[in-house]
């Protein structure tokens, strides 16, 4: 997974644009998260503290809410690395121990493949304070289609150029460079 001390301790990670209406980190979404996603250029964390109205069972937070932050987190990695976003066909959590609520959590995403810009395949993982980790995940994820890609930038506060691309008119995909090589690219 992507080594962040370092990068942390040379201040490069940046705050990633928020949306108006996304649940994880749309800042007009009045039940929303409100999360603030950091990336260093090639990885993508976020830090967050559910609360008690978080909670399926008592004391433990729900799975679901883990893994829609995982989702967040594994989708933006590929907007960072390919500047165009995708939809996930399949995510893989596994649920290694109960978090209560109050529990500082940083949640981190890495793309360990790039086919052809045509599936995506990205790696999570929740870790505690102490580094320990809570869940982790595997991803499968696909291109959105351009049109569908414009409407969804049209409700970023702000540009998000430096991160996204705007798709090419008449890119059947969005995605800028299928051929372009990434890390971890398989081609």
């Amino acid at each position: 997974m992507c080594p962040p001390e370092r990068a942390e301790k040379e201040g490069s990670w940046k705050s990633l644009p928020v949306t108006r209406g996304c649940f994880v980190c749309g800042i007009d979404n009045p039940v929303g998260l409100g999360l603030t996603l950091l990336s260093d250029g090639r990885c993508v964390e976020v830090l967050v503290q559910f609360r008690d109205e978080h909670c399926g069972f008592t004391g433990v937070v729900h799975g679901g809410l883990l893994s829609t932050v995982l989702d967040e987190v594994m989708a933006w990695v590929i907007g960072v690395n390919t500047r165009s976003f995708a939809f996930a066909a399949e995510l893989n959590v596994r649920f290694l121990r109960s978090v209560p609520p109050g529990v500082p959590l940083k949640v981190r995403a890495e793309l360990t493949a790039n086919r052809r810009g045509r599936l995506f395949l990205t790696r999570g993982e929740v870790l505690g304070p102490d580094g320990v980790a809570y869940a982790e995940a595997t991803g499968k994820f696909l291109p959105i289609p351009a049109a569908q890609q414009s409407v969804m930038l049209a409700d970023f506060v702000g540009d998000p150029s430096p991160w996204i691309t705007k798709p090419a008119v008449g890119s059947a995909l969005g995605v800028q460079d299928s051929n372009s090589v990434t890390p971890g690219n398989d081609q």
